[in-house]
């Protein structure tokens, strides 16, 4: 069996991956996080261990010899990365050339999971692997080094853009819009929401299956893996009150600029899923869908 590394083993993408390939028992697999297991179960053997130290990593990939290697892990909050930017750097790209290399070194294949972020949000049709990447905030800027560095130095890798997430969270995980939403609305409280930035959701299961199709493959180079509905922030969040008949007028539909961000972010990043589909057959579910599976409706 193959011996499959998840680092950001404790994430929300990586953990949802974590349990389905420890569920399928192909593969032997270990996930990697820098804190403690937070849902400990058998399947899998977890390491806690910082992706920033290259001992430590390289101690890892001595011991299990992977034949592949996901990177679920990353600084994603655009306003952290803005302030912190030697953080953002060290774990966003300079971690992930080591890794990369270490791939090489072992004849691991690599996968590294990126972002819609990558583009500046000018276009007004889904973005494809063809298009060229320009970010408008370091999170992205930081992103797309990595996926540079990949693509030049690799030997066997595929880079996974995702784009807003959503599904079940575990306690101490991020939130996702569709839970974030879900819990200001059923505890009667308001949300702003932008109306006017528009993205392609991706339910977190059907990323786990996409991101197990590029484990299964040698194909080499960029997918982009996105749900088929294109939505606005706002779109989302009264679609949530929709389905799970939640009051709606506590949703405050306002303009990026009314919402007085400071960190620029694309207005529109929806990403083409033709690729993935044609390739490895992927049927993502519908965002309607998706939120009665996330929220239990």
């Amino acid at each position: 069996m193959m011996n499959v590394l998840i680092i950001g083993a404790n994430g929300f993408t990586g953990r949802r991956l974590l349990e389905t390939l420890s569920d399928k028992g192909e593969y032997n697999i270990y996930g990697m996080s820098l804190s403690a297991d937070i849902a400990p179960s058998e399947g899998y053997k977890f390491l806690q261990s910082d992706m920033t130290n290259y001992e430590s990593v390289k101690d890892i990939f001595k011991k299990i010899v992977p034949d592949v290697v996901i990177n679920c892990a990353a600084i994603s909050v655009p306003d952290f990365c803005e302030n912190n930017k030697e953080i953002a750097d060290s774990v966003n790209y300079h971690s992930v050339c080591k890794i990369a290399d270490l791939c090489n070194l072992y004849g691991a294949r690599f996968i590294q999971l990126s972002t819609d972020f990558v583009f500046d949000g000018q276009k007004s049709s889904p973005y494809t692997e063809e298009d060229i990447p320009k970010p408008v905030n370091y999170y992205g800027e930081t992103k797309l080094l990595a996926e540079k560095y990949i693509a030049a130095y690799s030997n066997n890798y595929a880079i996974a853009r995702v784009i807003v997430v959503y599904g079940k969270r575990y306690s101490g995980q991020h939130g996702n819009i569709v839970q974030l939403v879900y819990d200001k609305l059923s505890a009667g409280e308001s949300i702003n929401v932008v109306n006017d930035q528009w993205r392609s959701p991706l339910f977190v299961d059907d990323a786990a299956k996409a991101i197990e199709s590029l484990v299964k493959t040698d194909k080499n180079g960029i997918f982009h893996l996105s749900g088929d509905d294109i939505a606005s922030i706002s779109e989302i969040a009264y679609k949530v009150a929709t389905l799970m008949n939640l009051n709606s007028d506590l949703i405050k539909s306002v303009s990026t600029l009314e919402m007085q961000d400071k960190i620029k972010r694309p207005s529109y990043s929806a990403l083409s899923n033709s690729k993935i589909k044609s390739d490895f057959l992927f049927q993502p579910v519908s965002l309607d869908e998706g939120i009665l599976l996330t929220l239990g409706g």
